[in-house]
Protein backbone atom coordinates (compact mmCIF):
# COMPACT_ATOMS: atom_id res chain seq x y z
CA UNK A 1 0.00 0.00 0.00
CA UNK A 2 1.12 3.44 -1.05
CA UNK A 3 1.26 5.35 2.68
CA UNK A 4 2.05 8.42 1.29
CA UNK A 5 -0.65 8.87 -1.62
CA UNK A 6 -3.18 7.67 1.22
CA UNK A 7 -1.80 10.21 3.31
CA UNK A 8 -1.51 13.10 0.61
CA UNK A 9 -5.32 12.52 -0.33
CA UNK A 10 -6.44 12.56 3.40
CA UNK A 11 -4.76 15.93 4.12
CA UNK A 12 -6.59 16.56 0.67
CA UNK A 13 -10.11 16.35 2.14
CA UNK A 14 -9.61 16.78 5.89
CA UNK A 15 -6.76 19.37 5.89
CA UNK A 16 -3.39 19.47 7.50
CA UNK A 17 -4.12 17.80 10.94
CA UNK A 18 -3.39 14.34 9.51
CA UNK A 19 -1.60 12.34 12.23
CA UNK A 20 0.73 8.78 11.45
CA UNK A 21 -2.27 7.50 13.54
CA UNK A 22 -4.79 8.75 11.13
CA UNK A 23 -3.27 7.17 8.11
CA UNK A 24 -2.83 3.87 9.72
CA UNK A 25 -6.73 4.18 10.50
CA UNK A 26 -7.25 5.16 6.92
CA UNK A 27 -5.15 2.47 6.14
CA UNK A 28 -7.17 -0.58 7.91
CA UNK A 29 -10.55 0.93 8.36
CA UNK A 30 -11.37 3.55 5.85
CA UNK A 31 -15.06 3.89 5.99
CA UNK A 32 -15.06 3.88 9.68
CA UNK A 33 -12.13 6.31 9.59
CA UNK A 34 -14.44 8.64 7.21
CA UNK A 35 -17.48 8.22 9.54
CA UNK A 36 -15.40 9.35 12.48
CA UNK A 37 -13.82 12.43 10.39
CA UNK A 38 -17.41 13.41 9.69
CA UNK A 39 -18.66 13.65 13.34
CA UNK A 40 -15.81 14.83 14.68
CA UNK A 41 -16.30 17.64 11.88
CA UNK A 42 -20.19 18.19 13.15
CA UNK A 43 -19.50 17.61 17.10
CA UNK A 44 -16.21 18.45 17.68
CA UNK A 45 -13.74 17.08 20.01
CA UNK A 46 -15.92 14.87 21.96
CA UNK A 47 -13.00 12.94 23.05
CA UNK A 48 -13.02 15.95 26.00
CA UNK A 49 -16.07 14.05 27.67
CA UNK A 50 -16.01 11.19 29.91
CA UNK A 51 -17.42 7.70 28.22
CA UNK A 52 -20.97 8.26 30.52
CA UNK A 53 -21.60 12.02 29.73
CA UNK A 54 -20.90 11.18 25.77
CA UNK A 55 -23.34 7.55 26.08
CA UNK A 56 -25.82 9.08 28.47
CA UNK A 57 -25.39 12.98 28.52
CA UNK A 58 -25.89 14.77 31.75
CA UNK A 59 -28.34 14.24 34.74
CA UNK A 60 -30.56 17.82 35.01
CA UNK A 61 -28.89 20.04 38.04
CA UNK A 62 -25.47 17.79 37.34
CA UNK A 63 -22.69 19.90 37.11
CA UNK A 64 -19.28 18.58 35.01
CA UNK A 65 -16.09 20.26 33.52
CA UNK A 66 -14.72 20.22 29.75
CA UNK A 67 -11.14 20.90 29.61
CA UNK A 68 -10.78 22.15 26.35
CA UNK A 69 -6.93 22.69 26.82
CA UNK A 70 -4.59 23.36 29.32
CA UNK A 71 -5.88 26.51 31.13
CA UNK A 72 -8.88 26.50 29.09
CA UNK A 73 -12.12 24.44 31.01
CA UNK A 74 -15.49 25.02 30.61
CA UNK A 75 -17.93 24.73 33.66
CA UNK A 76 -21.36 23.07 32.36
CA UNK A 77 -24.45 22.56 34.24
CA UNK A 78 -27.52 20.41 33.06
CA UNK A 79 -30.58 22.61 34.04
CA UNK A 80 -33.98 21.16 32.08
CA UNK A 81 -34.84 19.73 29.02
CA UNK A 82 -38.07 21.40 26.76
CA UNK A 83 -41.04 19.73 25.25
CA UNK A 84 -40.93 17.88 22.13
CA UNK A 85 -42.28 20.12 19.19
CA UNK A 86 -42.91 18.57 15.70
CA UNK A 87 -39.51 18.39 14.32
CA UNK A 88 -38.57 15.86 17.03
CA UNK A 89 -36.41 18.00 18.50
CA UNK A 90 -36.12 19.24 22.28
CA UNK A 91 -34.50 22.36 23.77
CA UNK A 92 -31.98 21.76 26.65
CA UNK A 93 -31.17 24.50 28.87
CA UNK A 94 -28.14 24.56 30.53
CA UNK A 95 -25.35 27.16 32.31
CA UNK A 96 -22.03 27.63 30.29
CA UNK A 97 -19.42 28.78 32.34
CA UNK A 98 -22.69 30.93 34.62
CA UNK A 99 -24.30 32.01 31.86
CA UNK A 100 -27.98 30.99 30.82
CA UNK A 101 -27.51 29.17 27.28
CA UNK A 102 -30.10 26.57 25.95
CA UNK A 103 -29.86 24.64 22.36
CA UNK A 104 -32.27 22.51 19.94
CA UNK A 105 -31.14 18.77 19.93
CA UNK A 106 -32.93 15.82 18.26
CA UNK A 107 -34.71 13.30 20.50
CA UNK A 108 -33.60 10.13 19.00
CA UNK A 109 -35.66 7.94 21.11
CA UNK A 110 -38.87 10.13 20.64
CA UNK A 111 -38.10 10.50 16.74
CA UNK A 112 -38.55 6.47 16.56
CA UNK A 113 -41.77 6.59 16.77
CA UNK A 114 -41.81 9.84 14.53
CA UNK A 115 -42.26 9.35 10.94
CA UNK A 116 -39.43 11.33 9.24
CA UNK A 117 -38.52 11.85 5.55
CA UNK A 118 -34.61 9.89 4.28
CA UNK A 119 -31.96 12.93 3.70
CA UNK A 120 -30.24 13.15 0.28
CA UNK A 121 -26.45 11.61 1.01
CA UNK A 122 -23.99 14.38 0.10
CA UNK A 123 -21.90 11.39 -1.72
CA UNK A 124 -23.90 9.52 -3.26
CA UNK A 125 -24.89 11.40 -7.32
CA UNK A 126 -27.95 10.11 -7.95
CA UNK A 127 -29.75 11.18 -4.55
CA UNK A 128 -31.62 14.45 -4.95
CA UNK A 129 -32.14 16.49 -1.86
CA UNK A 130 -34.50 19.49 -1.19
CA UNK A 131 -32.12 22.47 -1.52
CA UNK A 132 -33.99 24.19 1.28
CA UNK A 133 -36.91 23.46 2.88
CA UNK A 134 -40.76 24.05 1.52
CA UNK A 135 -43.95 22.45 -0.32
CA UNK A 136 -43.66 20.23 -3.08
CA UNK A 137 -46.09 22.15 -5.97
CA UNK A 138 -45.76 19.90 -8.11
CA UNK A 139 -43.37 16.07 -9.62
CA UNK A 140 -42.62 16.41 -12.96
CA UNK A 141 -41.20 13.10 -13.29
CA UNK A 142 -41.71 9.43 -12.38
CA UNK A 143 -40.06 5.89 -12.04
CA UNK A 144 -38.67 4.84 -15.29
CA UNK A 145 -38.10 7.93 -16.43
CA UNK A 146 -35.29 9.04 -18.57
CA UNK A 147 -33.75 11.97 -17.63
CA UNK A 148 -31.17 14.31 -18.75
CA UNK A 149 -28.35 16.25 -16.73
CA UNK A 150 -30.46 19.69 -15.95
CA UNK A 151 -33.93 18.44 -17.03
CA UNK A 152 -36.61 19.86 -14.32
CA UNK A 153 -37.75 16.81 -12.02
CA UNK A 154 -40.43 19.24 -8.92
CA UNK A 155 -41.13 22.69 -8.35
CA UNK A 156 -40.73 23.65 -4.38
CA UNK A 157 -42.43 26.54 -2.95
CA UNK A 158 -41.04 28.60 0.10
CA UNK A 159 -42.18 32.07 1.48
CA UNK A 160 -44.24 32.48 -1.97
CA UNK A 161 -41.64 31.97 -4.43
CA UNK A 162 -41.11 28.75 -6.23
CA UNK A 163 -37.63 26.95 -7.05
CA UNK A 164 -37.28 24.39 -9.79
CA UNK A 165 -34.94 21.35 -8.44
CA UNK A 166 -33.11 20.26 -11.75
CA UNK A 167 -31.26 16.80 -12.78
CA UNK A 168 -27.87 17.08 -11.45
CA UNK A 169 -27.20 13.62 -13.81
CA UNK A 170 -28.57 11.79 -16.80
CA UNK A 171 -30.25 8.59 -15.73
CA UNK A 172 -33.31 7.00 -14.79
CA UNK A 173 -35.19 7.86 -12.12
CA UNK A 174 -35.43 4.63 -9.82
CA UNK A 175 -37.91 6.13 -7.04
CA UNK A 176 -39.94 9.69 -6.23
CA UNK A 177 -39.84 9.76 -2.62
CA UNK A 178 -42.56 12.49 -2.24
CA UNK A 179 -45.89 13.81 -4.37
CA UNK A 180 -47.15 17.20 -4.58
CA UNK A 181 -48.28 19.11 -1.52
CA UNK A 182 -45.13 16.70 0.65
CA UNK A 183 -43.64 18.97 3.25
CA UNK A 184 -40.04 19.12 3.14
CA UNK A 185 -37.11 20.55 5.18
CA UNK A 186 -32.84 20.88 3.39
CA UNK A 187 -31.54 17.91 2.43
CA UNK A 188 -34.68 15.52 2.33
CA UNK A 189 -34.80 13.83 -0.18
CA UNK A 190 -36.44 13.85 -3.25
CA UNK A 191 -35.55 11.11 -5.72
CA UNK A 192 -33.18 8.62 -6.64
CA UNK A 193 -31.90 8.30 -9.95
CA UNK A 194 -29.34 5.67 -11.27
CA UNK A 195 -26.85 6.44 -13.85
Amino acid sequence: MDFEALESGLRAAYGDEITPEDVMSAAMYPKVFQEFKEFTSNFGPVDCLNTRLFLDGPKIAEEFQVELERGKTLHIKALALGDLNKSGQREVFFELNGQLRSVLVKDTAAMKEMHFHPKALKDVRGQVGAPMPGKVVEVKVKPGQKVEKGQPLCVLSAMKMETVVNSPISGIISKVHVNADSSLEGDDLILEITE
